[in-house]
């Protein structure tokens, strides 16, 4: 009885921790360049009354044993990187990646970090920024007298002059992949940082010979949460931590039983 009060407690805290996963992978539903996340379980040890395969008499041996486990938890939450749905913006340094890289992003400790959040804007020195303010690495800078922007979709920035009928290179958009992109480290601001699981990280022009993806120009990636799925998963959630809780009650029941055997 006690086993199955923490096991059914090591039960609730898990499916406490997959209700707090889809919290933030709803608040997230409309964050551009999001990345839900998804909860994985555990089961816990085991105790062993009786060791499968142990030896039953001279010549058998016990078929299947007696073990009890001992609840389960919340091993990891994964990031899922499927492709979001485009949006149409209009604004000639939105972009979005079409398949598989980041964006850099060249932060204020000089670390660079990963983002496929492509909603860009230029600062005061023409330089193309995140909305916080940090460069795109390699950095881009256009001129305030340009007209138009153009990004091609092998990550070529150009720009138009008054009076020019040539267009003028401004700079070449690198994108970043990674082995393992689940490994990485959620920084916030839909930014990432490389770890030892996700790997280095491989850089080249986007829709090159690396199996980057290509660049859209004029869009952005919506979240790839999806709101039905992640609201069946709460009620199933919900529905088996309210299980977890009527084990702990009739644990507890039996357990008063048990006492009052000497009253």
């Amino acid at each position: 009885m006690i086993r199955a009060l923490y096991s059914a407690g090591s039960g609730m805290v898990a499916q406490q921790i997959n209700i707090d996963n889809i919290a933030h992978n709803l608040a997230n539903a409309n964050t551009v360049g999001f990345k839900m996340r998804r909860t994985q379980f555990q089961d816990l040890l085991y105790q062993t009354l009786a060791q499968p395969g142990a030896a039953a008499t001279a010549q058998t041996v016990i078929p299947t044993g007696l073990q009890l486990g001992l609840g389960a938890r919340a091993s990891s939450n994964s990031i899922v990187f499927e492709q979001g749905s485009f949006q149409l913006t209009g604004n000639s340094l939105d972009m979005v990646v079409q398949g598989k890289g980041f964006f850099q992003i060249r932060r204020p400790t000089g670390e660079v970090a990963f983002t496929r959040g492509g909603q860009f804007h230029l600062d005061r020195d023409g330089n193309v920024v995140t909305q916080d303010g940090d460069p795109l690495e390699p950095q881009v800078t256009i001129p305030p007298e340009a007209q138009s922007i153009t990004i091609a979709t092998d990550g070529t920035v150009s720009y138009s002059l008054p009076g020019q009928a040539a267009s003028q290179v401004a700079g070449q958009i690198q994108l970043a992949n990674f082995v393992n992109p689940a490994g990485l480290n959620s920084l916030g601001r839909n930014l990432y940082a490389p770890t030892d699981a996700s790997g280095e990280a491989v850089v080249g022009n986007p829709a090159g010979q690396e199996g980057l993806g290509a660049l859209l120009q004029g869009y952005v990636e919506n979240s790839n949460v999806n709101v039905v799925e992640e609201f069946i998963s709460m009620i199933v959630s919900q529905r088996a931590y309210e299980a977890n809780t009527k084990v702990v009650r009739a644990a507890d029941e039996m357990y008063q039983q048990v006492n009052n055997v000497a009253r």
